[in-house]
């Protein structure tokens, strides 16, 4: 077309401008497949030398390449020449080979295994292999369209724009998702392809979970979960103990909107960067949580329990993970981190030994009125020696070297010393002109 021009086209050729915006201009003169490809061979060739006129086949191996050339060929030179031609270098050579082993396109997970064990056998230093068509932008590519080429011609034989109903494109990716041999592969199917949206994933009808009951700033709180099959948190229940009705009913309410969106495909931790340290009354001192023991709302507890338990957020609890099975102990505990380590306290003070002390005679001793005793001898009188010190100058260095670790450890981390309002913690850092506490977020009147 570019090259006769249009007006040749439609004068000469009888081609109308549909003929004239289509794909393949020799079909539509009337030219068929085979005679198009014998053109195209006869113009361009066959990019190999294989069924070349006046060439002995016994011949090819002389122009064997990396991989298969054009359309046409099938021969190539295979993987353990590479690693042959590499073994008889590598002796000569101090450094590895920067060469690359190609490899076809059907080649598998042995083909590779086999060229490794292969080079490490021969003592090669290094090895590099590339399998043909493995990206999608390579600069040369040895795979061409084959037989299957003639495939093509049905697609423009149906609807130039035919609309994908996407409740058939799910039903097949479940299909395909449900075939798979393994229950993992499965899931992770799954979680790779998501939840369309407004789609939602089904809870079962028996679901696992676990109930906990706390008191934040007195009120009494029962957390229920449900689970999905994967153990991923689907619903939430929240149960206020003595509150008004009001109260309970925008609890459960604000639980129902959690549990929608969460089976929705909304991600626990979207909801816990979004209502953690969120404060407002009853808030203060958490009891009955082995692993949090305060919180600046109801809503911030919710959270932080969700994502210890679910999200593996230590970060957020006040104690480490604390093991609850029988077979436990509090050796395990203590090596686990789960309890912090008590300061050291101070040794008591020992009974005073006798042998520390030493009899000096005094000269001239007497008995009070100026005449001496018995037989004028002296009397004992105890002396204590200073190179005996005594255990309790012992352990003063080492409470004095304890505490001076704690104000060492405190300084680290910022702490002023100061006492938070809320929450009482000694954890006050500073933030700009005031200060802030690690442990519940308040700030002393700045934020």
């Amino acid at each position: 077309r570019f090259v006769l021009g249009d007006e040749f086209c439609r004068d000469v050729l009888s081609l109308s401008d549909e003929q004239l915006a289509g794909d393949n201009l020799l079909e539509a003169v009337g030219f068929t497949r085979e005679q198009i490809e014998e053109a195209n061979d006869y113009i361009v060739g066959r990019m190999t030398i294989e069924g070349a006129p006046h060439l002995r086949e016994e011949h090819y191996a002389v122009f064997d390449c990396a991989n298969r050339c054009g359309r046409y060929g099938t021969r190539y030179i295979e993987a353990m020449a590479h690693v042959r031609i590499m073994a008889a270098a590598q002796p000569f050579l101090s450094g590895a080979i920067s060469k690359t082993i190609n490899l076809p396109d059907d080649a598998s997970v042995g083909d590779v295994a086999a060229v490794y064990e292969a080079g490490a056998a021969s003592m090669l230093k290094a090895l590099a292999l590339y399998r043909d068509g493995s990206k999608l932008s390579q600069p040369l590519a040895a795979t061409v369209l084959g037989d299957d080429f003639e495939d093509f011609d049905d697609l423009d034989e149906g609807p130039a724009a035919a609309e994908l109903d996407p409740k058939q494109a799910l039903d097949e990716v479940e299909r395909i998702i449900r075939s798979l041999p393994r229950e993992d592969a499965r899931v992770l199917a799954r979680k790779l392809v998501g939840l369309q949206r407004g789609e939602r994933e089904p809870l079962p009808s028996r679901r696992p979970g676990f109930a906990q009951k706390a008191k934040v700033g007195g009120h009494t709180i029962y957390l229920h979960t449900g689970e999905f099959e994967d153990a991923r948190l689907g619903e939430i229940f929240i149960s206020m103990s003595k509150d008004g009705a009001a109260f309970r009913s925008l609890m459960n309410c604000f639980a129902i909107a959690v549990s929608i969106g969460l089976q929705h495909g909304v991600p626990l931790e979207a909801y816990v960067d979004s209502f953690l340290f969120t404060k407002f009354e009853p808030n203060g001192i958490v009891t009955g949580n082995d692993r949090i023991h305060m919180a600046t709302s109801i809503i911030d507890y919710v959270f932080r329990e969700l994502a210890v338990s679910y999200l593996g957020r230590s970060d957020l609890a006040h104690l480490g993970s604390v093991d609850l099975s029988s077979t436990s102990t509090a050796e395990d505990e203590d090596e686990a981190g789960a309890w912090p380590a008590p300061e050291p306290e101070p040794l008591p003070l020992p009974a005073p030994d006798p042998r520390e002390y030493v009899l000096t005679p005094i000269a001239g001793g007497s008995n009070g009125h100026g005449a001496p005793e018995g037989n004028g001898a002296a009397s004992p009188v105890a002396d204590p020696t200073p190179e005996a010190p005594s255990a309790a100058a012992a352990a003063a260095p080492a409470v004095a070297s304890a505490t001076a670790i704690s104000q060492t450890t405190a300084r680290h981390y910022g702490f002023e010393g100061d006492p938070c309002p809320e929450c009482g913690q000694m954890m006050m850092v500073r933030n700009g002109t005031c200060l802030k506490c690690m442990s519940c977020g308040s700030t002393s009147g700045c934020s």
